[in-house]
């Protein structure tokens, strides 16, 4: 039986871990990407090599897709018509410094719209494409959120803060819309992937504080996605910290 995951923003990062996990366990993809189609054409055609080693040659297809039009969301979503799909898993993110006292209100309203309203907006145009997938427990839906929006905020970081705590709250509400046919969960990283320009001291010392002594990897997330989308078909609404233990010091 083919299965469909959607990976929106999969052509770096997370979202390319969270892409050839699923290429490994043999599902379809629906990949997006914004900008970086270089990339995101080297993660479809890795793929595709994957999935094809494993046994199965699986249908990969790449979409461009800016998240801040909000309209072209919608459209997006839409354009799956009656096709089923099974998993829907939202990686992109704006993720962007603003120290107290430099907040604009387009910068706030930014992350907000990123992070936060479109992904709202594709779940909701996806739910019937998810509600009539196959998989055990119903489809899924996976966001992602963050410790830090969690009760152990970081400085310089409101607004984007801000939006991840929507994003929580988000799946919650939406767990009771659409059960019993989708399930909607979030994994709440600490750190899997420091963005590149984040400086060697920061990084010293937030690791410092991961009891399991290191910082997590872009892998390390995608096995989880897969896990709540594979194994977990009784758990909905809820929120899973991957942080190395960051959350208790």
């Amino acid at each position: 039986m083919s299965r469909l995951a959607i990976v929106i923003g999969a052509a770096r990062r997370v979202g390319r871990a969270v892409a050839l996990e699923f290429a490994q366990a043999g599902w379809d993809l629906l990949l997006t990407y914004r900008s970086s189609e270089a990339e995101a054409l080297e993660t479809a055609a890795e793929a595709r090599r994957i999935s094809a080693n494993a046994g199965r040659a699986a249908s990969v297809t790449l979409e461009q897709l800016e998240l801040s039009d909000l309209s072209a969301v919608e459209r997006f979503g839409r354009s799956r018509g009656d096709a089923p799909a099974d998993a829907l898993v939202l990686c992109a993110a704006s993720y962007t410094r603003t120290p107290f006292g430099e907040i604009s209100a387009a910068a706030a309203e930014s992350e907000m719209r990123v992070n936060a309203v479109a992904p709202l907006l594709l779940v909701q145009a996806l739910a019937p494409a998810l509600a009539r997938s196959a998989l055990t427990g119903g489809g899924s839906v996976v966001a992602f959120g963050d410790i830090h929006a969690m009760g152990r905020p970081r400085r310089a970081f409101a607004p984007y803060l801000m939006s991840k705590a929507a994003v929580h709250c988000m799946v919650e509400s939406l767990a009771l819309e659409l059960g019993p046919a989708v399930r909607v969960n979030a994994v709440a990283p600490g750190v899997v992937a420091w963005p590149d320009d984040a400086p060697e001291e920061e990084r010293a010392a937030y690791e410092a504080r991961i009891p399991l002594a290191r910082p997590g990897t872009p892998e390390d997330a995608a096995r989880m996605v897969r896990s709540i989308t594979e194994d977990m078909p009784y758990v909905t609404g809820s929120v899973f910290r991957l942080d190395g233990g960051r959350w208790l010091r």
